[in-house]
């Protein structure tokens, strides 16, 4: 008789098919499947072999699929990881600096997460349905992070008030696309000129001088994915 051999079952994978929370060893075979994704998609481009993927991270091919049948899939979870990490680093930030400070790092880390979507570039501008939802989640969690230390930076006037910390993600998006080759460079340089115009009229306490209505966060305010950060 023939004995059945069982390949041992994946961790990641919930057994009832019903989702609960990881194992912490099965969370970091997540978070590293994860990483490994935006390090492949970085290097070559979303349409890099997932095999590269899952040995980079030390997981089975098998289990890249488990969990992302489709490329799409795996493009929107390393998308959303990216965004939390930079939405959650506020806090963590502010409870550390002054607000001031804790302002300008957090716009430093904002950058770096720009940086880290250049190989997603191409597939979050493709038009593909799959990533239509991108836009608003990207700004659901960003906007009210960056408010939080918008509201303390001028309430310790450190930076001047009537900023929105809509078109200050926006212009920050806007300024890393430098000359390809010098981007990181350009990107910081840029980035930090911005950060010294925003402390202009702090000690003062007063708007510009012209007042700027403060506009409604409808969808047409919004980020749209084209102006989400491109560098394909």
């Amino acid at each position: 008789m023939k004995k059945r051999v069982t390949e041992p079952k994946d961790e990641l994978e919930p057994a009832d098919g019903k989702p609960r929370r990881m194992r912490a060893d099965a969370q970091r075979k997540m978070s590293s499947l994860l990483q490994s994704a935006v390090e492949v998609f970085r290097k070559s481009g979303v349409d890099a072999p997932v095999r590269e993927i899952a040995e980079r991270a030390g997981v089975g091919l098998g289990t890249v699929y488990r969990h992302f049948p489709q490329r799409s899939d795996l493009i929107v979870a390393v998308f959303q990881t990216q965004v939390d990490a930079c939405a959650d680093a506020a806090s963590v930030i502010a409870s550390k600096y002054e607000p001031g400070e804790a302002l300008a790092r957090w716009i430093e880390r904002y950058v770096d997460f720009i940086a880290t979507k250049r190989g997603l570039a191409g597939a979050l501008h493709s038009g593909d349905p799959a990533y239509i939802a991108l836009p608003v989640y990207f700004n659901r969690r960003l906007q009210p992070a960056l408010e939080t230390l918008l509201d303390a930076a001028v309430a310790a006037r450190r930076v001047r008030p009537g900023i929105e910390a809509e078109d200050l993600l926006r212009a920050v998006a806007t300024l890393c696309r430098g000359p390809h080759d010098e981007e990181p460079v350009y990107a910081r340089r840029m980035v930090g000129l911005l950060v010294d115009g925003l402390r202009y009229g702090a000690s003062t306490g007063t708007d510009t001088p012209k007042t700027r209505r403060r506009r409604s966060i409808s969808p047409a305010n919004r980020l749209t994915g084209s102006e989400l950060p491109d560098h394909g």
